[in-house]
């Protein structure tokens, strides 16, 4: 009867020295009281596919594996761990040396990505520009309003061209996730376009629309494209070089919570400039040295809550993302809900919360609390999840993740034999 023999890797000498696993430690551990050979098994399609150590040590942390689990094969943390899965399991197939790039391209295709991602906010503080002057000057909406929906369908081809690539692309969702997200993002767009005026005229009685708010908050959020794809590259790479000198997990994390907490403080420096850029921009706005409105305070909630959704997303906590989003929208579904049964015979306390939140804080007290509070559980969750190893580790890793948060049962993590 044939003897089955476990695969070795074909260059043992590639193993750390810091673990020994290539030469005399590893040779120890062959045979059936090996403990690595259940995992290397159980774990062959990612080791064999990873391109180094790092991406197989952010795989074994998204299946559970942790320093103290590393501890049972005998190994201090999960990287060292994984350097001798690297050295054992031979390579599916041999990675091609990238291509060296043309001299003088790699500028020019940053500078192409930095003027695609600029361009929705200089469409949209054109478009409201123009279209609120021509409107008051000429006294005739329908210019106005021509000029508004030209704009506006500009700007959505932009930042859809944006997010096809560059660093807040979402790769792996499947076709039903996109029209999930697609359809809470547009019903939180358009919440902040008509939203304000839809609950005070179910309030109030019917009001006439106001298009400067919704301007103001349309250049605000299409101005935001840029600064939120800068901070997600800058945090992607400072991560992704963090793991590559870390020596273990909470070393890792231990590194990138202030990287995570710096770029969540540039982000919103940055919409505070933003808001003052608006002002600027759009006629009928605040003067540029007033207090920030609850509009407005509204606005930078909603540019916060897309842009953490969007980071969760691009890491693979696509569950996240949506639950975020949906609870956003359940608010604002719901206080619009309110306000409508209030007006039903008998029936006006179900809109007293609405009305009295409403002639406290103003209409826009509503969108404020519901992004604001959305954004915040988004804010502590991507400190948690967002500092793993297994969110900066590849595909194969958030692919891994994606799988282990799909899970309906709890599972416990990969064990000694």
């Amino acid at each position: 009867m044939p003897v089955s023999r476990v695969p070795v890797s074909r260059r043992p000498d590639e193993a750390s020295a810091r673990t020994g696993a290539g030469k005399g430690q590893g040779k120890g551990r062959r045979g059936p009281a090996d403990p690595v050979r259940a995992l290397m098994h159980r774990h062959h399609d990612l080791c064999a596919r990873a391109v180094d150590p790092l991406e197989i040590a952010a795989g074994l942390e998204a299946h559970g594996v942790t320093d103290r689990t590393a501890a049972r094969f005998r190994h201090r943390d999960v990287f060292s761990l994984a350097e001798e899965l690297y050295a054992r399991v031979p390579r599916a197939e041999e990675p091609a040396p990238p291509a060296a790039p043309a001299p003088g391209r790699a500028p020019g295709v940053r500078m192409t990505l930095a003027a695609l991602w600029l361009l929705p906010g200089a469409l949209c503080a054109a478009t409201a520009s123009a279209a609120l002057r021509v409107d008051a000057i000429r006294k005739d909406a329908t210019v106005g309003l021509a000029l508004g929906a030209g704009g506006a369908v500009l700007t959505l081809i932009a930042l859809w061209l944006c997010l096809r690539r560059g660093p807040l692309r979402v790769r792996g969702s499947g076709r039903g996730g996109r029209i999930a997200h697609a359809l809470g993002a547009g019903w939180l767009l358009g919440y902040a376009a008509a939203g304000n005026w839809l609950l005070t005229g179910l309030l109030d009685g019917r009001r006439p629309y106001d298009a400067a708010p919704a301007a103001g908050a349309a250049v605000l959020l299409a101005l935001a494209a840029a600064p939120a794809a800068w901070c997600a590259r800058w945090f992607a790479v400072r991560a992704r070089r963090r793991l590559a000198v870390s020596r273990g997990l909470e070393e890792f994390a231990a590194g990138v919570r202030p990287l995570f907490a710096g770029v969540a403080t540039a982000f919103l420096c940055a919409l505070a400039a933003l808001v003052l850029a608006a002002r600027l921009t759009v006629p009928g706005s605040p003067p540029a040295a007033a207090p920030l409105s609850t509009a407005e305070a509204a606005v930078v909630a909603l540019c916060g809550l897309l842009f953490l959704a969007r980071l969760l997303a691009v890491h693979g906590f696509r569950r996240a993302a949506l639950s975020g989003i949906a609870v956003a929208c359940a608010v604002q579904a719901v206080a619009l809900a309110m306000a409508a049964a209030a007006r039903l015979p008998g029936a006006a306390p179900l809109g007293e919360p609405v009305a009295r939140l409403t002639a406290a804080q103003g209409v826009a007290a509503v969108p404020a609390v519901a992004c604001g509070a959305a954004a915040l559980a988004l804010l502590i969750h991507a400190f948690g999840v967002l500092c793993r190893a297994s969110a900066h580790g590849g595909p194969d890793a958030r692919t891994a993740r994606a799988a282990h948060d799909t899970r309906t049962t709890r599972t416990t993590p990969d064990r000694a034999p």
